[in-house]
C-alpha cells in the first residue's frame, strides 16, 4: 500500500505528529504503526504525570521552548477535549544553602523562560504547603498533572477522525530507500511510504539502524519507581512538592505528587533498568544488557555517577531508607505510610563522553526524521514537538535541534 507519512510508535510523540500532520495537510495519507495491542503503553502513560512549567530547562534550549509552547497547546487540547488536569502548582525546596544559591538560579531562569515564578521564605512555605519543611522555596504556578492517557486516546480520536489511521500490533522489521521513500516491511502489508517519522520512544536508536542511520547516540533505560501514601496520610500536600533535581542527573530527587484521583505519589527511586521494557527487577533482556556494556558512553557514565547509583539502588530495597530521604521536605511520613507504586522507564540518551543528552535530539535524513531523545517534558511538550517535526516535514529544512 501506498502511504504519504508513516509513522513509528503509537506514543504521544508519534500520535502529535500525526495530528499535526493531518491539521496541516488535510486529506493526507497518515499510518502510525504501533507494536504494541495498544497506543501509549510505555513513556507515554507511565510518565509522572506532571504538567510541566519548563523552568528547569535552560533558557534558549528546544526543552525550554518546546515545553512552554506545547503546555499553552496542551491545555488549548485538553479543554476542548475534556481531558482531566488539574492547575495545582509546584513547590520546589531549597534544604540547604548550596540549594538556595541553585534556586535563585532557577528564578532567574523561570523569569527568562517566560514564567512568574514567586521566591518564599521558610515561613511563607508553611503558610502553602502547612506539612513541608525548607530554608526557601520556589513557587510556580503554571505546573499541574494530567492524565496523559487520556490525552493520547483523545488525540486517537481526532487522527481518525481526520482519516488517519492507527495500525496496533504493527512491528517494524526491514526498511529500504527508494528513490522517493521507503519500502517497509513488518508483519504487516507491505508499505510505500513517501516519508518515515521514527517516533519509537525506547527503540528509537535501534529504528533508526534499521533505516541505515548507524546514530552515535545510544539509548540507556532508567527506571522509575514509585510508592503511594496510605490514604489516612493524603493530606500532606496539595502540590508537587519536591527538592532541587541534581544539575548532572536531573531525573535523580525526591518528589511528591499529587494525582488525579486524590492519592499521591512519593518518588521516584531511579535505577538503571535490566531491559528497555525492564518495569521490574524481575525483567530481564540479555541483549538490552550487553549492548549497554558495549557502549563506552553508558560505561562511562556508570565509573563517574556510582555514588548516586548506590543511593538510588539502596533506596530501591530500603523503604526506610526511602522514607528518610522524604522526611527532608516533610518530616510527618512514616515508613509505613508508603505502599509499593507503579514504575517507569526513560529512555534516556548517553553521548560517548558519558553525560546525558540534555535537550530534545531530532535528526533528519533523506525521507526521514528520527527523534531520538524526548525523555521528560516530552509529554508536556508533544503537540509542539510534533507540530515542529510536522512542519519540518511539509516545509523542508534541517531540524532546529
Amino acid at each position: 500500500m501506498k502511504v504519504e507519512y508513516v509513522i513509528i510508535g503509537g506514543g504521544l510523540v508519534g500520535l502529535s505528529t500525526a495530528y499535526n500532520l493531518l491539521v496541516a495537510k488535510p486529506g493526507s495519507s497518515v499510518r502510525v504503526l504501533e507494536k504494541e495491542p495498544h497506543i501509549s503503553l510505555h513513556q507515554s502513560s507511565r510518565n509522572s504525570g506532571i504538567i510541566h512549567s519548563g523552568i528547569q530547562y535552560q533558557a534558549g534550549s528546544s526543552k525550554a521552548r518546546l515545553c512552554v509552547e506545547g503546555r499553552a497547546m496542551l491545555m488549548d487540547f485538553a479543554t476542548k477535549h475534556s481531558v482531566p488536569l488539574s492547575l495545582c502548582g509546584q513547590l520546589i525546596v531549597a534544604l540547604s544553602e548550596s540549594q538556595q544559591a541553585a534556586l535563585l538560579k532557577l528564578f532567574d531562569q523561570g523569569r527568562e523562560n517566560g514564567l512568574n515564578p514567586i521566591l518564599l521564605s521558610g515561613d511563607e512555605i508553611k503558610k502553602r504547603e502547612p506539612h513541608v519543611q525548607g530554608l526557601s522555596g520556589l513557587w510556580i504556578p503554571e505546573a499541574g498533572i494530567m492524565d496523559f492517557t487520556a490525552l493520547a486516546e483523545a488525540l486517537a480520536v481526532e487522527i481518525r477522525q481526520l482519516g488517519g489511521v492507527i495500525a496496533t500490533q504493527a512491528r517494524v522489521k526491514a526498511a529500504t530507500r527508494t528513490g522517493v521513500g521507503w519500502i517497509i516491511e513488518g508483519n504487516f502489508p507491505l508499505i510505500h511510504g513517501q516519508y518515515a517519522i521514527n517516533c519509537a520512544g525506547l527503540h528509537s536508536d535501534r529504528v533508526a539502524r534499521i533505516f541505515g542511520d548507524r546514530t552515535e547516540e545510544r539509548i540507556i533505560p532508567f527506571r522509575g519507581e514509585y510508592y503511594v501514601l496510605k490514604e489516612e496520610t493524603q493530606g500532606v500536600c496539595k502540590s508537587i512538592v519536591s527538592t532541587i533535581a541534581d544539575a548532572d542527573l536531573p531525573f535523580v530527587g525526591v518528589r511528591f505528587t499529587p494525582r488525579l484521583d486524590g492519592s499521591i505519589e512519593c518518588g521516584p527511586q531511579t535505577v538503571l533498568a535490566l531491559a528497555r521494557e525492564g518495569y521490574s527487577w524481575n525483567a530481564v533482556n540479555i541483549r538490552d544488557i550487553f549492548r549497554m556494556i558495549r557502549a563506552s558512553g553508558f560505561r562511562r557514565l556508570i565509573s563517574s555517577n556510582w555514588r548516586v547509583g548506590y543511593t538510588e539502588f539502596a533506596r530501591t530495597f530500603s523503604k526506610e531508607t526511602f522514607a528518610k530521604a522524604l522526611q527532608q521536605l516533610i518530616p510527618d511520613i512514616e515508613k509505613d505510610d508508603l505502599v509499593p507504586g507503579r514504575s517507569g522507564v526513560r529512555a534516556q540518551v548517553v553521548k560517548p563522553d558519558g553525560t546525558l543528552e540534555e535537550d530534545f535530539v531530532l535528526k533528519q535524513s533523506p525521507y526521514v526524521i528520527h527523534v531520538l531523545n524526548a525523555p521528560s517534558p516530552g509529554a508536556t511538550a508533544c503537540l509542539a514537538l510534533g507540530k515542529e517535526i510536522a512542519n519540518r516535514i511539509l516545509y523542508g529544512g534541517e531540524p532546529s535541534f
